[in-house]
């Protein structure tokens, strides 16, 4: 009796070391995987980065770096290839988006998790998730169609198809990215810290000012700089509302003007010349130099996101 507990005691704890081995195991090819993905995905985007680099440098035989990265004129025909005016364009546009998109985004999906009923939420969020996968062209046919006319009809203005009607559009395609992750971060939000903060005498709205926001900022901050992304990189809504006229404001004062006026932005630049030039020559070169400042931006961005996430997490 007593060999045949032993026994079975030596079988069991031969089975339990190993689930164990098995298990670690598993762990260190689920680690080695990750890591070679990790590395893949740095590959790729050095790969990415040197393509244009090669493409780009011919450029720089015709055009002075300095005179490309200062330059404030845009005529390809002349060999003027000033990157300021796109560069502004698509500052002005974003910068536009951002300012729409964000404080709604985030007004949105504070209303979803805190104060709506639940058969709201229920139908909201998914609603929201669906029109984050709208195609950019459907957005950019909306603006066309709907968006530019009534902005010309309300301002006055001669032409629809303008930076804020761009602005507009790309915040209406951020936006359902910054609330729903947004929504996601504030519900993940413990309870106890809702109910400490009521519990000391905080109105609902001090609690979610004070408590629940700041508790969900590095998931908020991502759903920012996820939504910015989207509207940093966008190319064919742009391409369709903003008019594509590359030209620079005249001074401080013509900020508004300009903002009320056709821009062209980088990426509208490389999607509409790409298919008319001529491969080698100082256009085609100029469009993939566009496209290394454009990289080495939306880098810059990520790079700075990524930091300030650290820096909120810590």
């Amino acid at each position: 009796m007593n060999t045949r507990a032993a026994t079975g005691e030596k079988e069991s704890l031969a089975h339990c070391l190993t689930c164990k081995r098995r298990g670690q195991c598993k762990d260190s090819l689920v680690a080695r995987f990750i890591f070679l993905n990790g590395i893949a995905a740095i590959v790729t985007v050095g790969l990415i980065f040197v393509f244009l680099l090669k493409d780009a440098v011919p450029l720089f035989h015709t055009v002075s770096i300095g005179k490309f990265l200062t330059g404030t004129t845009w005529l390809p025909d002349q060999n003027q290839f000033g990157l300021v005016p796109l560069l502004m364009g698509s500052l002005v546009v974003t910068l536009g988006a951002v300012l729409i998109a964000v404080p709604l985004g985030i007004a949105c999906a504070v209303y979803l998790a805190e104060v709506a009923p639940k058969p709201v939420r229920e139908i909201l969020k998914p609603t929201i998730e669906v029109l984050a996968g709208i195609p950019s062209v459907v957005i950019g046919f909306i603006g066309i169609m709907i968006a530019a006319p009534f902005l010309q009809n309300l301002l006055k203005l001669p032409i629809g198809l303008t930076a804020l009607t761009g602005s507009i559009m790309l915040a209406f395609m951020a936006m359902p990215t910054i609330i729903s992750i947004s929504e996601d971060a504030i519900v993940a939000v413990p309870k106890t810290f809702r109910d400490g903060s009521l519990a000391l005498g905080a109105s609902r709205w001090e609690t979610i000012r004070s408590v629940v926001i700041p508790a969900a900022r590095s998931g908020i901050t991502a759903a920012c700089m996820l939504g910015v992304g989207r509207a940093v990189g966008e190319t064919m809504t742009v391409l369709m509302v903003t008019g594509n006229a590359a030209g620079l404001p005249g001074g401080v004062t013509g900020l508004l003007s300009y903002f009320l006026g056709p821009v062209r932005t980088m990426t509208a630049t490389v999607a509409l010349e790409m298919g008319d030039v001529v491969q080698g020559s100082p256009h085609y070169a100029s469009l993939f130099a566009v496209g290394l400042a454009l990289f080495a931006i939306t880098f810059a961005v990520n790079l700075v996101a990524d930091l300030a996430l650290r820096r909120t997490r810590a």
